[in-house]
């Protein structure tokens, strides 16, 4: 791994209105204010075994990070594992503690824990657990810590439907005074045997060979029900409230992500028509009920096959910002989308990278003064993970960086994660290292 610490060429990006057409890459001057740019500093993390891999790494009130990992080690049982880090001190506030261990803990490069606090200063994950034989079998597990993680919960299932099938691609956020919101991918309308999470590449360092997903519920399963998002609550004392059906047909393996707006959390996610459009769609939790989801934008991908390659939301106030991988115009794409209602509506998006090199696997964040955006390139020399600045209203690029070069190729790097405190945006991703997964990080700070 090599971390570049030198900005990249800037390049503008024109918004344009709701109705209108993506707008592609063109060229433009250097930012208006130099000052404000930004390089990729290594930033050493508590993950130093090889086998560690699938981050997960959130802000608490911007004064706090919480990074999670898998620690999956050859011959050994996987483990969740995580850590807090003092922005402000710049320390990490605890050695790895271990979560979970389980040889039935679901290992995929795609499908990963996540982990988040909530407003009561509770600690919540969730990991993946097998039911049964059949590797579509599998269960949320969800657990919470109120001594800051130094004992954890005995795991509840989130959902009760009791069926040897898929459920994944979770989504996490707080809840107004305390406890948790969460969402999944529900496979309870599938028949055992279709597929639903990536069931043919679960090891965290294998490379596949397909550089934009792979084919997981393509028209061998035409047959069979749809893959569902559902989201449900639960309080301090893990008592879950009703579970609701979101969308009865959605992409099988596609991450969702949600952020909390001024208004409710939003949820996006990939869905899945009858004639196999694999568009981004959202929703927000309106008081008691979900919101009608929506397109994004009206991309029009269609294809038979799921990409692995779900969209990222970031929030402030009323502003959101939501980025995603498609094909719609015959290659692959970054774009990136701005709302200014909470989720309601979305102007144009912008076409931030476009190319037969781009993987996708995007994070977002967002402040004040711009929105954040992570992906990753198959490059000749190496996985190339880029960082685009961009003005919050997305019309303008301060920056464009290269944070890093990658040893890994395909799905052995997984999906890199990105989170902002104390005014610095902090970078986390899986690479190889002698064959074996490595968790790497980096700051971007001002120059």
């Amino acid at each position: 791994m090599r971390t570049a610490i030198l900005a990249l060429a800037v390049l503008g990006l024109a918004a344009g209105c709701g109705g209108e057409a993506p707008q592609p890459a063109a060229s433009a001057p250097a930012p208006a204010d130099p000052a404000h740019e930004r390089v990729a500093q290594d930033w050493p993390l508590p993950a130093t075994m090889p086998g560690s891999a699938m981050p997960d790494l959130v802000s608490v009130g911007g004064s706090r990070l919480l990074l999670s990992w898998i620690h999956s080690p050859p011959g050994r049982r996987p483990a969740l594992q995580f850590s807090s880090y003092d922005p402000a001190g710049l320390r990490w506030e605890t050695a790895p503690v271990t979560i979970a261990v389980g040889a039935s803990m679901v290992v995929n490069w795609a499908d990963t824990p996540h982990i988040q606090a909530s407003h009561d200063g509770a600690l919540w994950v969730h990991w993946l657990q097998k039911t049964g034989a059949s590797p579509h079998a599998y269960d949320v597990m969800l657990a919470t810590s109120r001594d800051g993680g130094r004992s954890w919960s005995t795991p509840v299932r989130p959902h009760d439907d009791g069926t040897p099938t898929g459920h994944g691609f979770v989504s996490m956020w707080p809840q107004p005074g305390g406890g948790l919101g969460l969402a999944w991918l529900d496979g309870r309308n599938t028949a055992p045997a279709a597929a639903s999470a990536d069931d043919a590449q679960v090891a965290t360092g294998e490379a596949g060979g397909d550089a934009h997903g792979a084919d997981h519920d393509g028209p061998a399963h035409a047959s069979a029900g749809a893959m569902a998002l559902r989201a449900t609550g639960v309080d301090a004392g893990l008592r879950l409230a009703p579970g609701v059906e979101i969308d009865a047909r959605v992409c099988d393996c596609c991450q969702t992500s949600a952020a909390l707006t001024a208004r409710g959390p939003l949820l996006v996610y990939r869905g899945r028509s009858d004639g196999e459009v694999r568009d981004i769609l959202a929703t927000r939790l309106d008081g008691e009920a979900w919101t009608r989801p929506a397109p994004v934008h009206a991309d029009g991908w269609t294809t038979a096959a799921c990409p692995v390659n779900g969209p990222a939301v970031a929030a402030q106030g009323d502003a959101a910002v939501v980025a995603w991988y498609t094909e719609a115009a015959g290659q692959p794409e970054v774009r990136i989308a701005r709302s200014d209602d909470a989720g309601d509506h979305f102007a144009a998006p912008v076409v931030v990278d476009a190319g037969e090199a781009v993987l996708g696997r995007v994070a977002v964040a967002l402040d004040e003064g711009q929105a954040w955006l992570l992906w990753l390139r198959e490059e000749g020399e190496g996985q190339g993970l880029w960082l685009s600045r961009r003005s919050p209203d997305l019309a303008r690029e301060y920056q464009r960086l290269r944070v890093a070069t990658l040893d890994g190729r395909g799905r052995a790097t997984g999906f890199p994660k990105l989170a902002l405190a104390a005014g610095v945006a902090h970078v986390v991703w899986t690479d190889v290292d002698r064959g074996a997964p490595v968790l790497r990080g980096a700051r971007i700070v001002a120059r």
